[in-house]
């Protein structure tokens, strides 16, 4: 194939594969219940140089181009197209420089999150932004989808924390954005726009991210609750409060049982919700900010209120959180939802997630981020049954409405990617899409960049 054959000539020996059998592991991500395409290759570069003479190589033969870093992506943003080729970064994961002055890293899109702030640590920094996955997504993903995590609450999503980035786009040339001061108003925020952008407007092959000052330590507190409701009355009134808490986030008593069958924890299987609260504010603001939340959850019904001090307890409680995943990647096949409300009205969304599941006979189990109103209701159906798959998916997009009649978004930090696309206009308006449809155009005529995807 004279694409392939050009491509393989133009990177270095091994970059190109075509092999089927190891095609097959670049075809998924954690969307499982999406069928894949067949890429036509995949490349593996190592280098801004090699990604673009790949890029400019596709777009000379027509051929599109699916961006990947880890897999990870749980709407489908990631996964191979049909004669595309598949353009994997996972061999660009150096941190290349960390700037302890200037509280500021730079890195390649292949470095695993967790990564960063593992490397900063000795410096006194850290990476906040910390998806539940932060162990195995990749920061280039992350830029991707504008990833958020368990301490947004605090401190804010991944956009908040790009300084510059070093862009490829569709014609193969290299542009930067950004700067590397804290201020920078100069033109347009191009970083900005190509942060949540999902592969769809250039290909991101080197970024400086800003750090924080690691904090001194944490106190954490988890609250059971005997109903869904004053769990969500307890967040709404921990909200008003002002309390500038580092993590929020909840669990439905389904959730807590599968966590607790994966890893033996002995948690409260009887209570019909866990809210996990931390501070890690200076001493002694963070024992006053855990205890006033204790005393509110109290006041909303909780049947059952600890915190604790302890580093490794603390840990172990979070891992509680993000165990939640897998655990049910072994139960079954998830189809992950991922909307966002405004925070005074997660009880009523708690509400509507019941209620869809109940109308179509799925099984659901939520949980999220509960500080910034961002929840993750999952459906779970048995590998192989197409009926319960076809009911969760009616569940799904119920799930959807119900968060825009709630003033609230169809994606917090998963991204659009594939399956989400139906319900963009409905968010956004028919004006605001033709305006990114207009700038994908301008940057991708030929639409070679993720193609079929949401732009």
């Amino acid at each position: 194939m004279p694409f392939v054959d050009e491509l393989a000539a133009a990177l270095p020996s091994g970059a190109v594969v075509t092999d089927p059998d190891v095609l097959e592991g670049y075809r998924h991500d954690r969307t499982s219940w999406l069928t894949p395409g067949h890429p036509v290759a995949a490349a593996f570069p190592t280098s801004t140089a090699e990604v673009a003479a790949a890029v400019r190589i596709a777009g000379a033969h027509g051929v599109g181009i699916v961006p990947r870093g880890a897999g990870s992506s749980l709407c489908g943003g990631s996964q191979a197209v049909d004669g595309a080729l598949t353009l994997s970064l996972e061999r660009m994961d150096r941190i290349l420089d960390i700037d302890g002055a200037n509280q500021a890293v730079t890195v390649e899109p292949g470095v695993m999150n967790a990564d960063i702030s593992a490397a900063t640590s000795p410096h006194g920094l850290f990476y906040p932004p910390d998806p539940a996955s932060k162990a195995y997504c990749s920061i280039g993903g992350n830029i991707a989808t504008n990833a958020g995590g368990l301490c947004c609450v605090k401190y804010g999503v991944t956009r908040d924390y790009v300084q510059r980035l070093e862009v490829v786009l569709a014609d193969g040339s290299v542009i930067e954005t950004g700067h590397d001061t804290i201020k920078g108003v100069a033109g347009l925020d191009l970083t900005g726009l190509f942060v949540g952008s999902e592969g769809t407007l250039g290909i991101v092959t080197r970024i400086r991210l800003r750090l924080r000052p690691a904090p001194s330590g944490t106190s954490t507190m988890v609250a059971f609750f005997p109903t869904l409701g004053t769990a969500g009355d307890a967040v709404a009134a921990i909200t008003a409060s002002g309390l500038q808490l580092s993590l929020m986030e909840i669990m439905d008593r389904a959730t807590v049982v599968v966590v607790d069958d994966h890893a033996r924890m002995g948690l409260d299987r009887d209570a019909a919700a866990l809210l996990l609260i931390q501070s890690d504010s200076p001493e002694p603001l963070r024992r006053v900010e855990v205890e006033r939340a204790a005393a509110l959850c109290d006041e909303a019904g909780a049947s059952y209120t600890a915190f604790t001090d302890d580093p490794e307890e603390s840990e172990a409680l979070l891992q509680a959180r993000r165990l939640a995943g897998p655990a049910l990647e072994e139960l079954g096949e998830p189809i992950w939802d991922d909307v966002g409300v405004p925070r005074s009205r997660i009880p009523e969304l708690l509400g509507a997630i019941e209620k869809a599941a109940d109308r179509h006979g799925a099984r659901v189990f939520t949980f999220g981020h509960a500080g910034d109103g961002n929840m993750h209701p999952t459906l779970l159906v048995p590998r192989g049954d197409d009926d319960a798959r076809a009911a969760a998916l009616r569940a799904f997009d119920d799930i959807l409405v119900a968060a825009l009649e709630l003033g609230g978004t169809i994606t917090g930090e998963h991204g659009v990617g594939s399956i989400k696309a139906p319900f963009l206009e409905r968010e956004v308006g028919a004006g605001n899409l033709a305006v990114q449809r207009a700038i994908k155009r301008t940057l991708d005529p030929a639409g070679i960049l993720n193609p079929g995807r949401w732009l």
